[in-house]
């Protein structure tokens, strides 16, 4: 007992909130940015369409650790640009040295003298914006499909009625494509759970950090209860963590697709009909 709550133990514990947190902001983001993907793909203005569609393909097109490493270090440098744009306009010397990115120390994130919280909750909020920007474009291709799938005749009935195409879109449209949506996003939120381990190549202290760290073999960083290689048992600790917290996922989206199908006519709601 002594040993499992250390002061690291009780790190490695709070590090699944970490992922939690994470899944919590990050799930409702990326449906955000693929909602408006999707909204600006179907557009009528052809350059919108253009912007949609071209973010969703380029995104789903390129291996997602690819624009994991590269979305923390460019929207990094973006964000102390702008601010050494805002902070330091008399700034004589270029910003690109070479392979070295210099800004005044005004516009550093965060500053040099700023708390370690400080510095942690950056590059937590970083890889939650890359989270976003990533899953956004898969979502985005879900939603664009569920929108699709949805018979025109009904949008044509609304417009009968007079109804006009914005009218038509937030009436009758949306509140039936999540019917279409949900097994895509059902599928997505489960590779956005696999893909949470991913924070350790981002640099945030999360569960797969710690559990390299407290179950290898013990260094000058970690003296207190020296031990062999248990990186097996921490990691199978994970491995439990992950297949439950599936399990209770897939029941969850289960209970919420019989929700939305009931009374649709779609297969699950012709299902259900049948078995009433």
């Amino acid at each position: 007992m002594c040993y499992l709550t250390t002061g690291k133990h009780m790190a490695f514990y709070a590090s699944f909130g970490t992922v939690l947190l994470l899944l919590a902001i990050t799930a409702p983001v990326a449906l955000g940015f693929g909602f408006a993907a999707a909204m600006a793909a179907r557009a009528r203005f052809a350059p919108l369409s253009w912007l949609g569609k071209g973010y969703i393909a380029i995104v789903r097109g390129v291996p997602d650790i690819a624009f994991f490493l590269f979305f923390v270090i460019a929207l990094d440098q973006f964000f102390e640009w702008i601010r050494h744009e805002v902070k330091c306009p008399d700034w004589d010397q270029p910003i690109r040295q070479g392979s070295d990115f210099v800004v005044c120390q005004a516009a550093k994130l965060p500053l040099g003298n700023a708390a370690q919280w400080v510095h942690e909750t950056y590059g937590f909020l970083l890889a939650v914006l890359t989270f976003s920007i990533v899953f956004g474009a898969f979502a985005g291709n879900v939603l664009f499909g569920a929108m699709r799938a949805v018979p025109r005749g009904q949008l044509e009935t609304a417009e009968a009625y007079g109804m006009n195409h914005r009218q038509s879109f937030w009436r009758i449209l949306v509140p039936q494509m999540w019917v279409y949506a949900l097994p895509g996003l059902s599928n997505l939120w489960m590779v956005l759970i696999k893909a949470t381990p991913l924070l350790f190549l981002l640099g945030v202290e999360d569960i797969v950090y710690w559990a390299k760290e407290l179950g290898g073999s013990k260094t000058a960083r970690f003296t207190d209860y020296p031990h062999g290689d248990w990186r097996m048992w921490y990691f199978a600790a994970l491995l439990v963590f992950y297949l439950v917290f599936t399990w209770v996922s897939e029941k969850v989206l289960s209970r919420v697709m019989a929700r939305l199908t009931l009374g649709q006519a779609t297969t699950g709601g012709e299902a259900q009909r049948k078995a009433a």
